[in-house]
Order: C-alpha cells, then structure tokens, then sequence
C-alpha cells in the first residue's frame, strides 16, 4: 500500500457510506438513534476535503488525517471509534510504501483501538462482530502468501459474513442493549458499516 493507494481506499469508503447513508440509518432506527448513515456520510464528506487539502508523504499521514477528522466531525460513538481505528492504523504506517504485514499489524492495532474504547467482544452485537472475523481472514491470507489484494479479498467476505450474523444476536453493547431481547432480528448498522469499509479495500487493491 503507498499513499495513492491509502486515498483511494478513504476515497473508496466514503463513496460506499454515501450509497448505503439510507441503509445504515434504516438498520440504526430499528436498534439505535436512526443516525449512523447520516453521521458517517457527513464524517467521510470531511474526510474528503480534509484530503484534497492534504499532501501526505507517508500512508500513515493519510489514516491518521482520516480519523483524526472523523473524531471531530462525528456525533455518537461512531466518531471515537471509527476515528480511533484509523488514527491507530495509520500511527503503524509510517512509511510511503508499506507491505502486507505492516497493513495486517495496522489493522490489529484498529481493532485494538476500537475494543479499548468500546470494551466489546465478538458476540455483544457490534462493529467488532465484522472487524475481528475479517481481520482472522486477512491473517490467514497473509500466513497463506496471499498479497493485499487476496488479503482484503477475504476480509470483506468475513466482515459480511460476521455482519450479517449479528441479526441473530442480543446486542450486549450499545444503545442496541437497552432494548434487550427486543434487539434480536436486526442487523447491527455498526458491523454493517465495517463491512463497507473492508469492502472499500477489497474494491481499491483487487
């Protein structure tokens, strides 16, 4: 991944979130504050003019830029913690040029950064139920001698696997748990947009 690549992916994403701002806010009215399309569509719209005003040198100056603005420009919990991960990633990248492991290791330390701040586990209904499978499946095409493109490849498929195996569970974190069993049959709009986010990688390095 070099610095191009970094920006196609942000670009990648904030596009995808654009498309789906109706979906994520019709899965957040069933189980949250019906605003996590919309604050995310507005984040990545920063994020965008952030980075056109921006000549970064390393892959890093790119993530970190993106979260740090997501951190300022999105309400609820999406904004520290989607902002969180990508200022955690790109503080592992450092480099203009940097190869699949150091993505697979940057992509640790977002999960890492996501599940300090939210304290979820696979299972409580959240955006780790995509991040933590998705992140199995690139360790393993990498352990495999798979490049990014096959890496991100199967991410996105885990995270949309993990995504939509939350409409079976009770939420344990969230706003999403103080509906309890009423929770149950909705898909959680966190995890659905962390499929789009893995999603955007897979489009930009396949």
């Amino acid at each position: 991944m070099d610095v191009a690549l970094a920006r196609d992916w942000v670009q990648a994403v904030a596009e995808t979130v654009a498309e789906h701002t109706d979906l994520l806010t019709q899965l957040d009215s069933a189980i949250g504050d019906a605003d996590h399309g919309a604050n995310l569509n507005r984040g990545f719209a920063a994020v965008k003019a952030k980075l056109a005003d921006l000549e970064p040198s390393t892959v890093g100056e790119v993530l970190v830029a993106t979260g740090s603005t997501l951190m300022s420009s999105v309400g609820g919990a999406a904004g520290p913690l989607y902002g969180g991960a990508f200022r955690a990633m790109g503080k592992a990248l450092a480099e203009p040029d940097v190869d699949v492991k150091e993505v697979l290791t940057a992509l640790t330390d977002g999960l890492t950064a996501i599940q300090r701040l939210g304290a979820a586990v696979p299972g409580d209904k959240t955006m780790v139920d995509a991040y933590a499978p998705a992140l199995a499946a690139f360790d393993r095409a990498v352990a495999a001698g798979g490049d990014l493109a096959a890496a991100a490849s199967a991410a996105a498929d885990a995270a949309e696997e993990g995504m939509r195996a939350t409409t079976p569970l009770q939420a344990r974190k969230g706003r999403a748990s103080y509906l309890g069993p009423r929770s149950i049959g909705h898909q959680d709009p966190g995890a659905t947009s962390t499929a789009l986010v893995f999603r955007a990688l897979a489009a930009v390095t396949g």
